[in-house]
C-alpha cells in the first residue's frame, strides 16, 4: 500500500498509544512536547497613571497579567484580547491588604511553576491622603494611605513570598516608591512615612530572600517625577499649608514631567536589567 501522501507540503505524523482507553491522548498532542512557559506578572494600581502605563506595555505575547485594583479598565481589557494575551483583573481595594494578600496567595497555590519561565510582583498602588500639615489631618486619612501605601504592599510581599518559597524559577519584587521616602516635605507626612516604610521593609526583605537557595530578586524603586493625579493633586493644593507647592508648578510649567507612558517604560526596562535587586533600595536614573 502506498505511503500516505504529505498534507500542504508537511510529513503526515500519526501518534498510537498503546494501553487502556483512558490512557489515549484524545487531543492529539505528541509525548514529550515542552510546554511553552510564560512569564507571569501580578500588578497592583493598574487602573490609571503609571500603573495602566505598565499594564498596556505588559500585554506582549508569552506574558500572563494579574491586575488587582478598585476598578476594572476597560480599555486594558480590549489590549489584552487584541494582542491574544491572558489579562484577569481583581476589583479589590487595597485598604483591605490583609483580603488581597489572602487571595493571591491561594491564587498562587493553584499555579503550575512548571508552565512559567519567571513571575513578577509590582506593587505600584498608592494613595496621597489629604495635602496638610500633620496637625491638621484627619487619622482616618493617614490610616487610609499607610493601608494602601504600606501595610498592603508589604502583606502582598509575604503572600507572594511564602506561596513561592519553594519555586526554583526566577521571582521579582519591584515596589514602587518615591523620592519623597528619601526625602522629608512639609504637609507630606502620610505618604512620606508610606514610602519610606516601604524602602525600609524591602531592604529587610532583601536580606531575607538573599539567605534563601533560589532567594527572589527585590527592588523599592523611585520611578522620578511622572504626570500623574498625584502630581495635580500637589499643583492644586493651598500654599498656605504646602509651602513646596511652587516646585511642582515649576516641574510643569519646565516640562520636566514624564509622561505616565514614558515612565512605565524607564520601570520596565529597570525590571529587565540583569542587576536587578543588587541594590534593594533604587532610582530608575540610577
Amino acid at each position: 500500500m502506498p505511503p500516505t501522501p504529505a498534507l500542504s507540503g508537511r510529513p503526515a505524523v500519526i501518534f498510537a498509544t498503546v494501553g487502556p482507553p483512558s490512557a489515549l491522548r484524545i487531543r492529539g498532542e505528541a509525548p514529550n512536547i515542552p510546554v511553552m512557559k510564560h512569564h507571569q506578572y501580578i500588578l497592583t494600581g493598574a487602573s490609571r497613571g503609571m500603573g495602566f502605563g505598565l499594564a498596556e506595555q505588559l500585554l506582549q505575547a508569552g506574558n500572563h497579567l494579574l491586575c488587582i485594583s478598585r476598578n476594572a479598565n476597560p480599555d486594558l481589557a480590549a489590549t489584552a484580547q487584541k494582542a491574544g494575551v491572558p489579562l484577569t483583573q481583581w476589583t479589590h481595594d487595597l485598604a483591605d491588604g490583609v483580603g488581597a494578600s489572602e487571595r493571591l496567595k491561594a491564587w498562587l497555590q493553584t499555579l503550575n511553576p512548571g508552565e512559567l519561565a519567571s513571575i513578577s510582583l509590582i506593587n505600584n498602588a498608592g494613595t496621597i491622603p489629604p495635602i496638610l500639615p500633620l496637625g491638621q489631618s484627619h487619622p482616618a486619612d493617614l490610616a487610609q494611605a499607610l493601608r494602601v501605601g504600606l501595610e498592603a504592599p508589604m502583606a502582598l510581599c509575604a503572600a507572594f513570598l511564602g506561596a513561592t518559597a519553594s519555586w526554583t524559577l526566577p521571582r521579582k519584587v519591584l515596589n514602587i516608591s518615591s523620592g519623597l521616602g528619601r526625602y522629608p516635605m512639609a504637609s507630606q507626612a502620610g505618604y512620606c512615612a508610606a514610602k519610606a516604610g516601604m524602602d525600609h521593609f524591602t531592604r529587610c526583605m532583601a536580606l531575607d530572600e538573599a539567605l534563601q537557595t533560589h532567594g527572589a530578586k527585590v527592588c523599592s524603586l523611585a520611578p522620578g517625577v511622572i504626570d500623574t493625579d498625584m502630581q495635580v493633586q500637589m499643583r492644586g493644593a493651598a500654599g498656605e499649608a504646602f509651602p513646596d507647592q511652587s516646585k511642582f508648578l515649576q516641574l510643569k510649567a519646565q516640562g520636566q514631567l514624564s509622561s505616565p507612558a514614558q515612565a512605565a517604560a524607564q520601570v520596565l526596562g529597570y525590571l529587565a536589567r540583569p542587576d536587578f535587586g543588587d541594590k534593594p533600595v533604587a532610582d530608575v536614573r540610577d
